[in-house]
């Protein structure tokens, strides 16, 4: 039963969307079609109610409701335009109550029906935002003022109700309103936490964790400074002779590839990526939150990254080769950008690391003084200093494994 309900109920929130539609547009339009729907239910069994009881005329204002709202919620999804359904149903659900209320012979006799106006309001505040909700409640406000004026007239001229109906009807209004009001703010939360995870799941696609509560927080500019951390470069060699001789497609799937590996092994070892830029990869380890052994793995990092790449260069029948510098020291750290975040992060310790990348060798890991393995050759900008390659994992008890040139 509950599972039959809750596929009615999807069924219902999906009238109306389209693939090319926003999260906000659907939600939209899923609030629109759910709450018809399910007063449009409702309407169709107090209408059989009001009919087995006698009240033919009573009976006609729920089903003509549910009839006009499956009418106009058909036209509404062919032409994609629910403005005017939406215009329709709040008027109908300002003004059906109340006539059905003074049909069956005021307040106490309909058993409060008048509740279900209750809605107009609230749809309009779940459809519109904080637009317009509020003339609407004073619809509903004056028209209940007026039914407590005339109650005496309205009830001395209906057909007479049996007490204990009038109850019954009292207890169906009361619970009815409320199962369909729990039913839609239940689907309406759960779209809201779904819409809410999706957005904070784009933000930690662009922002670190920590970075990305900050700014939610705190509008103003974020900027950190870290006094050791450990950066790396890399970037496939001659991937612009590859790529000239692909076809668009083929050269975004295989770098969507390569750069998912990547990521898994960042997340794998604690690392946060800074951004690719074309076919070059930067990773940092020891920020947002230090931690000591940042070299040791951007290290092993590096290592799996050439495992990936060459295994990726079997998979795919052709030869690719990665060039990878590392360098460690402070730099700061920050948010830039106001309609696009970017984390980015600023320093010599960023330089260097970039020219141990460029000025290192293929299928190589060149590293400074201050992180593994060495090598004496001139960097462009920096002057003379020794520089290692990072040439395999250290056994214990060994040396670190490098080859100084």
């Amino acid at each position: 039963m509950k599972r039959a309900v809750l596929a009615l109920i999807a069924r219902m929130a999906t009238a109306g969307t389209r693939p090319d539609d926003t999260d906000e547009v659907r939600l939209h339009k899923a609030t629109l079609s759910l709450t018809t729907g399910l007063i449009s239910l409702a309407g169709l069994l107090w209408a059989g109610m009001y009919a087995a009881l006698g009240l033919y005329r009573g009976a006609v204002i729920p089903l003509a409701y549910s009839a006009i709202s499956a009418v106009t919620l058909s036209f509404a999804i062919a032409a994609d335009r629910f403005d005017l359904f939406r215009l329709g149903q709040l008027s109908m659900m300002a003004f059906l109550p109340f006539l059905l209320q003074w049909q069956l012979g005021g307040i106490a006799k309909s058993g409060a029906v008048v509740v279900w106006s209750f809605w107009t309001p609230l749809y309009a505040l779940l459809t519109g935002g904080s637009r317009g909700w509020q003339g609407w409640l004073a619809v509903f406000l004056v028209l209940v003022v007026a039914s407590g004026i005339f109650e005496h007239e309205i009830a001395a001229a209906a057909s007479p109700i049996p007490p204990v109906v009038s109850s019954i009807f009292f207890a169906m209004n009361i619970g009815g309103l409320a199962v369909v009001t729990m039913l839609l703010m239940r689907y309406v939360v759960r779209e809201r936490d779904e819409a809410q995870q999706r957005s904070e799941q784009l933000l930690l696609n662009i922002l670190p964790r920590p970075i990305a509560q900050r700014l939610k927080r705190d509008s103003g500019a974020i900027a950190d400074a870290y006094a050791d951390v450990t950066v790396l470069f890399a970037d496939i060699v001659d991937f612009s002779k590859f790529s000239a001789e692909m076809s668009a497609q083929n050269v975004v799937a295989m770098l969507n590839d390569v750069f998912s590996e990547f990521d898994r092994l960042a997340e794998q070892h604690g690392l946060e990526k800074i951004k690719t830029i074309g076919d070059a990869y930067m990773v940092v380890g020891g920020l947002p939150a230090p931690r000591r052994d940042h070299a040791d793995a951007v290290a092993e990092m590096a290592l799996q990254m050439q495992e990936a790449l060459d295994a990726y260069a079997v998979r795919a029948g052709t030869r690719f080769a990665l060039r990878i510098g590392i360098h460690s020291g402070p730099v700061v750290a920050g948010v830039i950008g106001r309609r696009k975040f970017s984390y980015d992060l600023w320093g010599d310790t960023v330089n260097t690391a970039s020219r141990m990348e460029s000025h290192g060798v293929p299928c190589r890991i060149q590293v400074s003084q201050e992180t593994y393995a060495r090598l004496r050759d001139p960097v462009k900008g920096k002057g003379e200093m020794p520089t290692y390659f990072l040439v395999g994992r250290r056994q214990p008890g060994s040396l670190p494994a490098s080859s100084v040139m």
